[in-house]
């Protein structure tokens, strides 16, 4: 249990909080410095870093031939992340309206639930690799493991659909987004 919040839930936890301090931090500096102005363009960088992040999609689904699909998953996560700052930074502390508000919380929504897809997957692979390495030690026949070993492999499928909690939220996250862009350009 200790090894499991030491190595899992410990970094999950940092990242999440590392996404607030560091805006926090940003947007401080930008008071002190006098360059409030820069938060109101950050949203088109932040949203440009976010749009570049999907691209891991596209990989996934095989409609970009390049690259691996590692490499790809590792821009997704750390374009999101960097996104996701620069939209925090972008809204600042300052209440102007609710649906940037509710874009802001619902993207902090999809940034934990992709973390939690994250650290569930690792955990669901490295407990498969463990007990077929066990039940290899045990001398059962390679085709018995496999056999065994399948069966969890159904349960860390299952766990893979963690994604219809992640893609909903992404899509309410975006369509926030347009609602925002459009109420933003139309009244300028």
């Amino acid at each position: 249990m200790k090894q499991l919040l030491k190595t899992t839930l410990l970094p999950y936890v940092l990242i999440l909080l590392a996404l607030p301090a560091s805006a926090a931090l940003v947007d401080l500096l930008l008071h002190r410095l006098g360059l409030l102005w820069v938060g109101r363009w950050l949203g088109p960088v932040g949203t440009a870093l976010l749009a570049i992040s999907f691209l891991h999609s596209l990989r996934r689904r095989r409609l970009l031939r390049f690259g691996s699909a590692r490499q790809f998953l590792r821009l997704h996560e750390v374009l999101g992340w960097l996104g996701a700052l620069v939209l925090l930074v972008h809204g600042g502390i300052h209440f102007n309206a609710v649906i940037p508000w509710l874009a802001l919380v619902e993207m902090l929504i999809v940034v934990a639930s992709g973390l939690t897809g994250k650290v569930l997957l690792q955990r669901a692979r490295a407990g498969l690799e463990t007990r077929r390495q066990e039940l290899l030690a045990e001398g059962l026949p390679a085709d018995e493991v496999e056999h065994r070993v399948m069966g969890m492999a159904l349960v860390t499928g299952a766990m893979a659909h963690w994604r219809s909690i992640h893609m909903p939220v992404t899509m309410v996250f975006l369509a926030l987004v347009l609602v925002h862009v459009a109420t933003t350009l139309l009244f300028w």
